[in-house]
């Protein structure tokens, strides 16, 4: 028995890219693609098991709420959704027994890059993020960076030093601070998704990088996030944790 998808955002890059994957998979069947006119009602008609999320930050929590409140599991691969929004997702994904997957990043490879960031950051004085998406990304900075920011400050036990020798001469042009953590954005024709973590001490610098360098890469994780949510508890942020390390 084939395992029934739908995709909201389908006309979009991710949502196309996740469309074919979808269709390419023989466990899985690829019964709505969604748009932006389309009404959420038509993934209840399509009697969807498995709804994936790739529509835009201001959308995002308003779909999720109307599958899971429909008791259909979904898989978010759009970024923005706040730390607030995540507990009321994941208070209505316990009301309704519908379980919710976000991750911040599908590519098993950047999935590692914040991992071997996270483990190195025990060991550095100062950490630097830069991202890079191209132009028509609409939320900065990516939910990415603030991931691995967020897995750096959570295995540190001590503050970042913050450099603070000299002065901006351009406002903002040393970055957003993230829990001492500098995050720089760059968006650029051209890009798909790509991040540097640099991290040093005295006498040393650390670079960890990832390149995606097209949307295919992100399609092993979501095929592997649509066939294992229905197995979670509720709301899981982060593809780490259906990967085995």
């Amino acid at each position: 028995m084939t395992l029934r998808v739908a995709v909201l955002g389908a006309g979009g890059r991710m949502g196309g890219e996740t469309c074919r994957a979808v269709e390419a998979d023989d466990e899985l069947e690829l019964v709505a693609r969604i748009g932006r006119k389309d009404s959420l009602e038509q993934l209840v008609d399509a009697m969807a098991e498995v709804v994936v999320e790739f529509t835009t930050p201001d959308a995002v929590k308003d779909n999720v709420s109307f599958c899971l409140g429909n008791r259909m599991h979904v898989v978010v691969g759009t970024t923005g959704l706040t730390t607030e929004a995540l507990d009321e997702l994941r208070a209505r994904s316990d009301e309704h027994g519908a379980n919710c997957f976000v991750a911040p990043n599908f590519a098993i490879g950047a999935v590692l890059m914040m991992r071997f960031a996270a483990q190195a950051s025990a060991h550095f004085d100062v950490a630097e993020i830069i991202e890079r998406h191209n132009e028509h990304k609409l939320d900065a900075p990516s939910g990415t960076a603030l991931r691995t920011a967020k897995l750096m400050n959570d295995a540190r036990a001590k503050a970042w030093v913050a450099p603070t020798a000299g002065r901006e001469t351009l406002e903002h042009v040393r970055g957003g601070d993230q829990g001492g953590i500098r995050v720089h954005s760059l968006r650029t024709p051209g890009s798909v998704a790509h991040q540097e973590v640099i991290l040093a001490s005295a006498g040393q610098t650390l670079s960890i990088r990832h390149d995606s360098i097209d949307r295919s890469s992100f399609m092993p994780g979501v095929v592997l996030a649509i066939k294992k949510v229905s197995s979670l508890d509720g709301l899981t942020v982060g593809l780490e944790h259906l990967l085995d390390f």
